[in-house]
């Protein structure tokens, strides 16, 4: 029996779209002030990689310095991010999340969870079981798609010789 193939065109619109229903569902739930996408990305780099730098958030991301510095100082503003100037070499600022960074993940994981729970029941329990099944190889997809993007010129296999 041969392995079926993924349509990954169906699977990225799918996730995309769960993803922006996820998050409008459920902010009103929170009572959060909204996050842009963009910051929401930076803090969720800086809280599953405490001590991470500007600079690694910003590879991780596949963005600009400067864009990334300017959302990491709306962060550092609201209270979500601290940044701490290390003691031997005070150019080197590594990012921390904060208590009340922890507090709105929390907070906001609980209602994306509402939120998927909601339209769970509304799927076939033979469905619910394939949902759970895949959690697995998607939480591994996941961690793939989180690795830090490669610079261009690492992307690129190597020039072959000619002799």
């Amino acid at each position: 029996m041969g392995e079926k193939p993924v349509d990954h065109v169906a699977l990225a619109v799918c996730m995309i779209d769960i993803s922006s229903d996820i998050r409008r569902k459920s902010l009103n739930e929170t009572g959060i002030r909204p996050i842009s996408n963009g910051v929401l990305e930076i803090l969720r780099v800086v809280e599953s990689h405490p001590g991470v730098t500007v600079a690694e958030v910003a590879t991780r991301l596949g963005r600009q310095l400067s864009n990334v510095s300017m959302q990491l100082r709306e962060l550092v503003a609201s209270g979500l991010v601290t940044r701490v100037k290390d003691a031997a070499d005070k150019r080197y600022v590594s990012l921390h999340p904060t208590d009340e960074s922890r507090r709105i993940k929390s907070l906001l994981e609980g209602a994306w969870a509402d939120a998927l729970t909601k339209a769970s029941e509304r799927l076939s329990p033979e469905e619910r079981d394939q949902i759970a099944a895949s959690l697995p190889a998607l939480e591994r997809l996941a961690s793939f798609l989180a690795e830090p993007e490669k610079a261009p010129d690492q992307a690129r296999p190597p020039a072959s010789e000619h002799h």
